[in-house]
């Protein structure tokens, strides 16, 4: 035999691999495709699941009350939720909205005025002359005061509006979402055992027990992190609407996205109630006072509550998760952003104690 045909390739080879790379060519096409016409709807059955997950405890005690009537459960819970939660976050966004275009105009035309501080203000400990002289520089001249921080206040104003824009989408995406979850958790265990087989062809004998370790994250995150956020937001804006604050909506934007990230909302409860003791009188704002740090303590008590023998995950990962989530998907994505974050980070962390395990066991 000659060194050519020796060496020669296999034409049989070389068709199969031809036709290999061609499929698969095809397949990543039709992937590729496929994605890109359902990806307006990820975001909405990302959070739908999450939703099942989170309520499905309840749903399951629920429909055992009712003679195992799933769908009159299911019904149940997604009416009382979305009265609960879209109630809640319409009045705050248009507030928040009316709010933002009051601002805005006043800006504009010039007519925004900060009353001055009582003189009682200089003698606050520590911050008082510093905050009594800003105050009634800002009381003599806004505009100069204003344009000492524009650049910082452009930023903020764009961030507004574009966050603000995407409010009513993000309203709609939850009502949808919340709606979508009453029919997954029906199906909650056809969807149980799809999600085990799956993660037991990726992942081989941890599948099962990675299905319910995500399963634990997810409640864990919606009901520890996003559900006591939503109920302090919701008894801040019980305060801040009864002692009548100007810009409540945009405050309480602020107070939830604070109280997702899990920085302690003190950080605008006390400027809320130094402004009170200035604007108005001290019976009103010491019950202000009172109520509010009751709302801010609140977590110590809720988190107990409702996150239970939930996985520890750490702020940092809510944090990031909930900013990141927000920057890429608007209202929706401050939620969603947080609960996949935090079910990313626990997964990791298995697997690489996993493979510690594995390297040792190999090593013995």
């Amino acid at each position: 035999m000659s060194a050519a045909n020796k060496f020669r390739p296999d034409e049989q080879f070389i068709q199969n691999s031809i036709g290999s790379v061609l499929r698969i060519g095809v397949l990543l096409i039709i992937a590729y495709y496929s994605l890109q016409i359902v990806s307006p709807f990820i975001n909405l059955a990302l959070w739908s699941v999450i939703l099942a997950v989170a309520l499905h405890p309840a749903h399951t005690n629920l429909s055992a009350r009712l003679g195992n009537r799933q769908k009159l459960s299911a019904t149940i819970i997604v009416t009382v939720f979305l009265f609960i939660i879209v109630f809640p976050i319409t009045v705050m966004t248009e507030s928040t909205v009316a709010s933002a275009k009051s601002l805005s105009s006043q800006l504009q035309s010039g007519e925004l005025s900060i009353p001055p501080p009582r003189d009682k203000v200089a003698s606050w400990p520590v911050i008082g002359e510093t905050v009594y002289e800003v105050w009634s520089e800002a009381a003599e001249n806004l505009e100069d005061t204003i344009n000492q921080f524009e650049p910082q206040l452009t930023a903020a104003g764009e961030w507004l509006l574009k966050a603000i824009g995407g409010v009513a989408g993000g309203i709609l995406t939850i009502i949808v979402s919340i709606i979508l979850s009453g029919f997954f958790m029906i199906t909650a265990d056809r969807g149980y055992a799809v999600s085990k087989k799956i993660m037991t062809l990726l992942l081989g004998a941890r599948g099962e027990a990675l299905t319910d370790l995500s399963i634990a994250t997810i409640r864990s995150v919606a009901k520890g992190v996003l559900g006591v956020a939503l109920i302090q937001t919701a008894l801040a804006a019980v305060g801040l609407f009864a002692a009548n604050v100007p810009y409540a909506g945009i405050l309480l934007v602020i107070f939830l996205l604070i109280a997702i990230i899990q920085v302690p909302t003190t950080i605008i409860i006390l400027p809320l109630i130094i402004w009170m003791y200035s604007a108005s009188s001290p019976v009103v704002a010491t019950v202000f006072a009172v109520y509010m740090i009751l709302v801010g303590l609140s977590d110590n008590v809720l988190k107990p509550l409702l996150l239970g023998r939930g996985v520890e995950i750490p702020a940092l990962v809510i944090l990031l998760g909930a900013i990141g989530g927000m920057l890429y998907a608007g209202v929706i994505g401050l939620f969603l952003g947080a609960v996949i974050l935090a079910l990313a980070y626990t997964l990791v962390l298995v697997w690489m104690d996993s493979a510690t395990e594995d390297e040792a066991a190999t090593a013995e």
